[in-house]
């Protein structure tokens, strides 16, 4: 009587391997931009959470000048993006979100009107005037 060899063969072994590549191949480009857009959010979040307060200041001192000097009115720094009041006038502003470590190359800005800009992009990423990019082919935050 001949008795039968387990295990698998080198085909179905490659074969294994093949998928595995392919699914890798598809899935991490889509993991990667999951995780882009999620440090983005910080950007958008900073810039749209101080808007109000730019406006309580402007309410209370008919002037953004001077929003900067107030303790805890600027959004904080975080890992991905700084902030900085670039413009800052009597009568408008232009708030700035730039992007570092693995945001790096990202700007943002909004201004007294709302206005939501795309300053910077890296490389391969389509830019847009008039709203915040968070996708590569420039598709926009709300």
């Amino acid at each position: 009587m001949r008795q039968r060899q387990a295990g698998f063969t080198l085909i179905e072994i490659m074969i294994a391997v093949v998928v595995i590549g392919i699914l890798t191949a598809i899935a991490l480009p889509s993991y990667n931009g999951y995780v882009m857009r999620a440090r983005l959010t910080e950007a958008f979040t900073g810039l749209a959470g101080a808007q109000p307060r730019l406006e309580q200041h402007w309410s209370n001192t008919r002037s953004y000048a001077g929003f900067a000097d107030v303790a805890g009115q600027m959004p904080p720094n975080s890992q991905n993006f700084t902030f900085s009041l670039t413009t800052a006038t009597a009568s408008a502003y232009t708030l700035t979100a730039t992007g570092r470590n693995g945001a790096l190359n990202f700007a943002y800005t909004i201004d007294q009107s709302g206005n939501r800009v795309t300053t910077s992009l890296p490389s391969g990423w389509t830019s847009s005037n008039s709203c915040w990019v968070d996708r590569k082919e420039g598709k926009c935050t709300q």
